[in-house]
């Protein structure tokens, strides 16, 4: 630890054992980080953040009752003064949109060097956004890609938002005076159009999308 230094109290989020004792290694190892919590899934890490506040939570995505991106937005939505950052094995780009529009502030990949998880989380307290190389270039090509909401008929609009709050397709088509088949091609219409293939990916990129 750094003599006069404010140290960087990280939580450390991931349901491997073996990963999380690694990490807790590395980092209490190093100068001016301090690992305060260790959690197992994501409901213990949002238990973490509200009962320690740390500085920084690195956070797994693929974790058992509530998951890295989810855990995140809770996080984010109460304003608690932690910063989250992502660190996972997975560089496709929708879990990197989505991990990102729930709020992380930076995206690592665990094939990282220690030296880069360490230079992430010293880079997150200066207020910076670390994204892994790899990351970065597939949200660029899915930032490049992504179709706009614009793209888009009306009434396909009108459908995806309706999927977004939670209707079926048969309280669509009530509401809308259409028919369930109607409903049902308008979907499948907007699947191709914004490159998903169920409901939760068309309600997700709907709300990225402000629809």
């Amino acid at each position: 630890m750094m003599f006069g230094s404010p140290v960087i109290r990280v939580v450390l989020a991931d349901d491997h054992a073996v990963v999380r004792s690694g990490l807790s290694q590395l980092l209490d190892g190093a100068d001016g980080i301090e690992v305060v919590g260790a959690a197992t899934d994501g409901a213990e890490a949002v238990a973490l953040v509200r009962d320690l506040r740390p500085d920084v939570v690195l956070m797994d995505l693929q974790m058992p009752n509530v998951d890295g991106v989810t855990a995140t937005k809770m996080i984010v939505e109460e304003a608690l003064g932690t910063e989250v950052v992502v660190l996972t094995s997975y560089s496709d780009s929708e879990r990197i949109v989505a991990a990102l529009d729930a709020g992380a502030v930076g995206y690592l990949l665990k094939d990282a060097d220690p030296e880069d998880v360490l230079e992430g989380v010293r880079a997150v307290s200066r207020g910076e956004s670390p994204i892994h190389p790899r990351a970065a270039r597939q949200l660029l090509s899915a930032r490049a890609t992504t179709p706009s909401a614009a793209a888009l008929s009306p009434r396909e609009a009108e459908v995806l938002t309706l999927v977004r709050g939670g209707m079926a397709n048969k309280q669509i088509a009530r509401r809308l005076g259409i028919s369930e088949r109607t409903v049902k091609a308008h979907l499948t219409s907007v699947f191709q159009r914004i490159g998903v293939t169920d409901r939760t990916q068309a309600a997700l990129w709907a709300e990225r999308n402000g629809l």
